[in-house]
């Protein structure tokens, strides 16, 4: 069975950046359970894995054009520091919006906080080792949900 659209794959995989440095791995966690095709990888990942099958081991270069976008400066912004409810705020600290957007805390001044709403991997180009683990029918209430249900497609 080869991974197509609305068929769930399972994979290990390591991300590495243009220097080499590891920057996230599943190695000695349960492998990466997702529904192809519903976006739930970035998409240059989702090509990479378009038909491959059980064994199958991929090295997959991802742009940022198909990974996690260019930079967007309007997304970088000055906030007044009473924004944050007088916590203690360190350069690199992250945050969620009521939007759910995550930001990071990039500068702290006397009176300011700038923040960027980038991804943190947007600009970067991205290089995935992987190795299928499974392949398998999704479920109807996964295909109804547009993500995995673990394993056995089961909450």
């Amino acid at each position: 069975m080869q991974i197509t659209k609305h068929k769930v794959a399972a994979i290990h995989y390591t991300l590495r950046d243009d220097a080499g440095n590891v920057l996230d791995s599943s190695e000695g966690r349960d492998p990466l359970y997702y529904l192809h095709g519903e976006g739930n990888l970035i998409p240059g990942m989702e090509e990479g894995l378009e038909g491959k099958a059980k064994g199958d081991k991929a090295n997959i270069d991802v742009s940022p054009e198909k990974g996690y976008g260019r930079r967007n400066p309007q997304l970088v912004e000055e906030v007044p520091k009473r924004a944050f409810g007088g916590q203690p705020i360190e350069v690199g600290m992250q945050f969620e919006t009521n939007e759910g957007d995550l930001i990071t805390v990039t500068q702290v001044g006397q009176d300011t906080v700038t923040v960027d709403a980038n991804h943190p991997l947007a600009d970067q180009n991205l290089h995935f080792d992987v190795e299928v683990m499974e392949v398998r029918d999704a479920t109807p209430d996964e295909l109804a949900h547009g993500h995995v249900h673990g394993p056995g497609g089961h909450h």
